[in-house]
């Protein structure tokens, strides 16, 4: 094929009930679409036959890459290799493999990067989930909004359209602990916010666990927002504040003539709140500290088994 003026990018796990329909829509995208379009498929070492499926779909039509991965990596280092494997020209798509971000919006976000916009991510205005997870997403987002030192939008995720200088610069950024949409904010330029419909699953089940989900939003809090480490001081004031004015207040029952508490509850307050409050400090330094560690070892991001197309 001619080089490709814009690549889809599709990281997948254990997708193989989704695949066909995926691909065939994505098929569909692409011999509509007026401009050269390549598809990066990257299979985060799937345990089920997506890799023997992206094989098949890769040998018969060489506009889909693909990319297969030694182990699995996450979903945002699947991510990041892909971005590091795409060859477009111009512009980056990213959507999940459940289609749960319809490819066809491909026609209306590069419309919006041919305006002169370098990113164009996508803003969840619906999602078809339990009123749990809605819940909890939602007051995730709220927070990280309002602890972080950089404006990452709102109920936004990975799916979005950059331009391909983008694209290089957040190939460039170092860090291990990845977090795109942060990433994605911090980089700047042009950015804007398509608000969409979030279509539930269409086969499968979710792969991300409630660990990798728990990961992924300590990432979002950690890499973006020095919070954690201000809450250490402001739990160490609290503190301090706290034992001068039982100080204050003991020293004024001794003036009063009043008997001193004899002192067993009080102290077994004492020393389960500071007990605690210094845990909460030596953890959050641990955090910090361990990734630190990560990054200096400078280990690869992802190792590729092998690649086709």
């Amino acid at each position: 094929m001619t080089k490709p003026q814009i690549s889809i990018l599709v990281p997948l796990y254990n997708e193989e009930k989704m695949f066909d329909q995926l691909t065939e829509r994505l098929t569909r995208l692409l011999d509509s679409f007026p401009y050269p379009t390549q598809v990066v498929l990257i299979n985060d070492g799937s345990s089920d036959n997506t890799p023997f499926l992206m094989e098949l779909i890769s040998n018969k039509d060489k506009r889909f890459k693909s990319v297969f991965l030694s182990r699995n990596h996450g979903h945002q280092i699947a991510v990041s290799a892909g971005m590091y494997y795409a060859d477009a020209e111009d512009a980056l798509m990213i959507i999940d493999g459940d289609l749960q971000d319809p490819p066809e919006l491909l026609v209306d976000f590069y419309a919006k990067l041919r305006e002169g916009y370098d990113v164009v991510y996508a803003i969840r205005k619906n999602r078809k989930e339990s009123f749990v997870k809605k819940l909890v997403y939602w007051m995730y987002y709220r927070i990280q909004k309002m602890v972080s030192n950089y404006n990452i939008p709102i109920d936004s995720g990975d799916f979005c359209m950059i331009t391909k200088r983008v694209k290089d610069i957040m190939v460039a950024m170092p860090e291990s602990s990845r977090y795109l949409r942060g990433m994605r904010s911090w980089v700047g330029f042009k950015q804007f916010a398509y608000e969409y419909d979030r279509d539930k699953r269409q086969a499968g089940e979710s792969k991300y666990s409630l660990r990798k989900l728990m990961e992924l939003a300590f990432n979002g809090i950690f890499n973006f927002t020095s919070f954690p480490i201000k809450l250490m001081y402001r739990l160490g004031f609290i503190s301090i504040l706290m034992s001068i004015f039982y100080i204050i207040y003991l020293l004024v029952l001794r003036f009063k003539g009043s008997e001193l508490p004899v002192g067993y509850v009080t102290l077994i307050f004492s020393i389960s709140f500071f007990s605690g409050v210094q845990l909460i400090c030596l953890g959050l330094i641990g955090e910090y500290v361990h990734r630190m560690y990560n990054q200096v070892r400078q280990r690869p991001l992802f190792i590729v088994d092998k690649t086709l197309n």
